[in-house]
């Protein structure tokens, strides 16, 4: 194993000083509890949005904290949930008055752990859980769908939602029904390193692909052999719309997420395979994302979302953000 490090345990503290430094101007970023925040508050009674999860899936949470999504991001330890206490320390430090709510991806340590701190804190607070992964109804960390890359597309559109000023029962059902309108699936050419292991998680042939793999590296719903780009966006497209079910002449975002280690030469590559798709399938593609923004760690390969969207999903879709990943209008 090559990784850029020091030492294996102090992998995340140092990673999250030097995010902290090189984004001053948007965040704070706390390496006691381990937190990240906005640098600018709320301070007027909007809601405040709150996320987390285990580290390995950068920019995922911490690079989405900033005007128009997240308040605050909880880091847990690659590929291990933050605590309740993590949690109801951003909590009380970001609250500007109008309740907390909590945006969840679906997995049994994430679940277990948010809901601790939504016992345990004393102010108002709700829960979104994300559940787009159509490759499996259950996995090894999750119980359901597991949680995936659609989570960034929740945390921009309630984010703007919250930005504007809806109240907090406005902003949990937006963002349930942005979570039911997604459906992602994602494929593995490589495996991903955890530092802590040394070793790749799963062996997988040169000449071989996991198809529906988890972020966490778990098995998907088959090992295939290799194959051409059309014909993965063609599996992924297809099992999503089986799953999400957009009517043709459907307004729709495409979102090509890549894994860590596939470069933007490939994903774009796989992002024109994808609208190809959505065009045999008669699927308007009037919003696009492209790059990494739910990764998993090293590994290579990458993530189709779709979003059905109505008028009021694209406008908040479009509204300013300004994050360490995210940035236009602003």
């Amino acid at each position: 194993m090559k990784k850029l490090m020091n030492r294996v345990d102090d992998m995340l503290a140092e990673s999250l000083r030097g995010f902290g430094a090189a984004h001053r101007e948007l965040v704070e970023v706390s390496t006691e509890p381990k937190l990240v925040m906005r640098r600018k508050r709320k301070a007027d009674g909007r809601v405040a949005l709150i996320s987390g999860g285990g580290s390995g899936h950068e920019p995922m949470h911490a690079g989405f904290v900033g005007h128009g999504m997240l308040d605050a991001a909880c880091p847990g330890e690659v590929f291990t949930s933050p605590t309740p206490d993590q949690m109801l320390a951003a909590a009380e430090a970001v609250d500007a008055g109008g309740g907390v709510l909590w945006i969840v991806k679906n997995y049994s340590g994430d679940v277990m752990n948010f809901e601790m701190a939504g016992e345990m804190y004393s102010g108002r607070s709700a829960t979104v859980l994300t559940n787009d992964d159509v490759a499996v109804e259950s996995s090894l960390h999750s119980q359901g769908r597991r949680g995936v890359a659609a989570t960034v597309v929740v945390e921009k559109i309630v984010g703007a939602a919250a930005e504007r000023g809806d109240d907090l029962a406005a902003c949990q059902a937006l963002g349930q029904k942005v979570n039911a309108a997604s459906g992602s699936m994602g494929v593995a050419l490589t495996s991903c390193t955890v530092p802590a292991a040394g070793r790749p998680t799963f062996d997988i042939g040169d000449d071989e692909l996991e198809l529906g793999v988890g972020i966490h590296g778990e098995p998907g719903r088959r090992r295939v052999a290799m194959m051409a780009a059309d014909a993965i966006a063609g599996e992924l497209v297809e099992t999503i719309c089986e799953s999400v079910a957009p009517k043709r002449g459907q307004p729709v975002l495409l979102l090509v997420n890549g894994m860590g280690a596939t470069p933007l030469l490939e994903l774009y590559l796989l992002f024109d395979a994808a609208v190809r798709q959505c065009d045999q399938r008669g699927l308007k593609v009037v919003r696009s994302l492209v790059g990494n923004f739910c990764t998993s760690l090293d590994m290579a390969g990458a993530s189709i979302t779709l979003t059905r969207l109505d008028e009021e999903m694209t406008g908040l879709w479009d509204a300013p953000v300004h994050t360490a990943a995210l940035r236009w209008g602003a």
